[in-house]
């Protein structure tokens, strides 16, 4: 994959949990989680400059975020840190994700980073040992890693890719920002969905046990899936909220529903990809 380099665009795009189950919890407070993780064509953007004074310096902050808290920021020194490297560079981040959407986007940023900086700071890190150097940043930071679409289990870092269809999807997002925090630490939330095994699991099966807890908190949440699920049954929340979706075999289905969309609600649509851009990289 020599043809990245500094002057590449580098993707951190978005996943959709195609379902999403708390089969248990561990004795330190971690849920234990069953999903099916979806990388889609919609992403942020991230580009690279090097730097000889070791500095790790984003240049495009999130208002209200400190630097040393931003994802970004926190992996770039996690591998400089790793991996002994001297090496610095400036991260310009264009981000297209929303905060709080259910879609992954700080993850994504966070895993671009590690497999961008490995490659071109030359550090030689396997991608086992940056999947287990993004678990210390995030649960969803290991499969945005590992780059397959994948059943994934334990705290969302055991996987078993998956084969999954062509699919073309209609994302809708209520303009609030649903704490992932506030919906795992709701006592309501259920958390003995019976497991599966990978094997046993196919296309369509299952459902997303946080979309109570989301939709009952936030009523933003509980509008644009009603009117999804009325016009397409097998619409579901991704992630913890506050972002919904449903699924079309036929790009044009997809069209057609967005451009019924009601004044008020904001949509997109995106295609599943077969695999994360990034995959093959080294």
């Amino acid at each position: 994959m020599s043809d990245w380099n500094w002057d590449s665009a580098w993707p951190a795009p978005a996943k959709l949990n195609l379902f999403l189950h708390v089969v248990g919890r561990r004795a330190d407070g971690y849920h234990l989680l069953q999903t099916v993780f979806r990388f889609i064509d919609r992403a942020d953007t991230l580009h690279f400059e090097p730097r000889s004074d070791g500095q790790i310096v984003l240049a495009t902050p999130i208002p209200g975020v400190p630097a040393d808290s931003d994802l970004t920021v926190r992996a770039a020194r996690q591998l400089q840190t790793a991996a002994g490297c001297q090496q610095g560079a400036t991260i310009h981040l264009n981000k297209q994700l929303p905060m709080g959407g259910g879609l992954g986007g700080g993850s994504s940023d966070a895993a671009t980073v590690l497999l961008a900086l490995n490659h071109l700071w030359q550090t030689g890190l396997s991608r086992p040992a940056l999947e287990k150097l993004g678990l210390t940043l995030g649960a969803d930071v290991p499969v945005f890693v590992h780059g397959r679409n994948t059943f994934a289990e334990g705290v969302g870092e055991a996987f078993t890719d998956v084969d999954l269809p062509p699919e073309s999807y209609l994302v809708l997002h209520p303009a609030v920002h649903v704490p992932t925090a506030a919906i795992f630490g709701a006592p309501e939330l259920k958390r003995d969905t019976a497991a599966i095994s990978p094997a046993e699991w196919h296309h369509g099966q299952g459902h997303n046990d946080l979309e109570a807890v989301a939709c009952a908190r936030f009523p933003a949440v509980a509008e644009h899936l009603a009117w999804l699920k009325r016009h397409a049954s097998q619409a579901m929340m991704t992630g913890s909220g506050a972002c919904v979706f449903a699924g079309f075999p036929r790009h044009a289905d997809a069209e057609a529903l967005l451009g019924s969309l009601p004044t008020g609600m904001s949509g997109w649509i995106a295609d599943g990809l077969a695999e994360h851009p990034l995959a093959k990289i080294r």
